[in-house]
């Protein structure tokens, strides 16, 4: 037992040492090669009809911005508990802000609701958490931090199409490459859309001939009803509820992919947080647990794979619906604040993937992001190990796994 522990301590060992090398957080002086793909990039955009004076003005000195890529390392959404992540942006000023906001917004609202169909409550659950309601739009260059994530990042490929498309918003005269400011990963306005999403699905919301997120709030909003609407919302259907599971319930069947309707759920013991039956509506829903078995649990439907769409974070879409009850005066969260909320660094991540390799399961790229093949990988050790097969990533598991024969 010793032996077979130690050789797999070593090829753990030796699949980090590689996944770092892979990896390569401490980043070289990046500006020559940068220099070499930004003037390739140019070519291309000439090419698909972006003028020489767009380029020129977007990319006036422009110079790869290593806190952009910092930031591309640290992604709250993945390393942040989900506790933590809601306390965060569910703070008491946040809330009382966005109550504030449903008063004094409430013609332009009413009125986008009734188009649109999504409920302001939800609009405004949005706009607090990408913006804090307008009052943080961010300060990075757009084109300069796209080109900065097109050139070095995991996904070059996606940064490339939007930088193109932030070419176009520029070449459109939607907005001035000195004003197109917004966050590190290029999303813009008060309600933090990408290029290709402004380009797409953004509206004149006050009827003067231009489409402008940044300073038009009825620009902003609509915008936002109308992607929510075209990706998929369904008026009147909720987006989901915190629930109380039974005594020996099936963790491996608290999954997006596992859906059930509510009376089906409600005979297998599931109920509402406060412990009343689930309501008698024919929809079919998912168990998610954000934080394990030990952290709360929710049953979402088809509205919250809409928020998902919106951003594939489970944390930030369960912020979106939970902000959008609280806005209506629903109650806080009633179960798993006892789970253990220590943070899991990227390292603690690989660390995990590495030893889930070491015992020949596919936990996909050794990235310290916990993604799809790297849950499914933790389920199967999991349900070998006799554990609560939750798929979730956590210092507990990584200290089970260390401890493990």
């Amino acid at each position: 037992m010793t032996i077979r522990r130690n050789l797999r301590h070593l090829l753990c060992a030796l699949c980090y040492a590689s996944a770092l090398a892979a990896r390569g957080d401490e980043a070289p002086d990046l500006a020559p090669d940068f220099s070499a793909w930004l003037s390739q990039f140019k070519q291309e955009a000439l090419a698909q009809g972006i003028s020489r004076a767009t380029l020129d003005a977007a990319f006036t000195d422009a110079q790869p911005l290593p806190q952009v890529l910092e930031k591309d390392q640290s992604q709250p959404e993945f390393i942040e508990t989900f506790w933590t992540y809601l306390d965060k942006r569910l703070s008491p000023q946040r809330l009382e802000w966005g109550q504030a906001a449903l008063l004094e917004r409430k013609a332009l609202l009413d009125e986008i609701e009734a188009r649109y169909g999504v409920p302001a409550s939800v609009l405004v659950a949005f706009w607090g958490l990408e913006t804090n309601y307008g009052d943080y739009l961010g300060d990075f260059p757009i084109p300069a931090a796209l080109a900065t994530l097109a050139f070095n990042s995991r996904r070059g490929g996606f940064f490339r199409r939007e930088l193109l498309q932030a070419l176009r918003l520029i070449e459109a005269g939607d907005v001035a490459a000195a004003d197109m400011k917004g966050s590190w990963a290029g999303a813009m306005g008060q309600v933090q859309f990408m290029p290709s999403t402004y380009l797409r699905y953004a509206v004149d919301g006050d009827g003067d001939g231009h489409k402008n997120l940044w300073s038009s709030l009825p620009d902003a909003l609509n915008s936002a009803a109308h992607y929510l609407r075209e990706i998929g919302w369904r008026p009147g259907e909720p987006w989901g509820r915190e629930v109380r599971l039974p005594d020996g319930f099936d963790w491996e069947s608290a999954r997006l992919s596992v859906k059930k309707r509510n009376k089906d759920w409600a005979a297998l013991g599931v109920r509402q947080a406060e412990g009343s039956p689930l309501p008698d509506a024919d929809l079919a829903g998912a168990i998610v647990l954000p934080q394990g078995h030990a952290g709360p649990a929710f049953l979402v439907y088809r509205n919250f794979e809409v928020i998902l769409g919106w951003n594939r974070s489970l944390n930030y879409a369960l912020a979106v619906g939970h902000l959008s009850d609280r806005l209506l005066g629903l109650p806080e969260l009633h179960h798993g604040r006892d789970a253990d909320n220590r943070p899991l660094s990227r390292d603690q991540v690989m660390d995990i993937q590495c030893l889930l390799a070491a015992r020949g399961l596919d936990v996909g790229d050794l990235d310290g992001l916990p993604g799809p093949q790297t849950r499914e990988a933790i389920r199967a050790w999991q349900k070998a190990a006799g554990l609560p097969v939750d798929g979730y990533a956590s210092v507990g598991l990584l200290e089970q796994l260390q401890a493990a024969p």
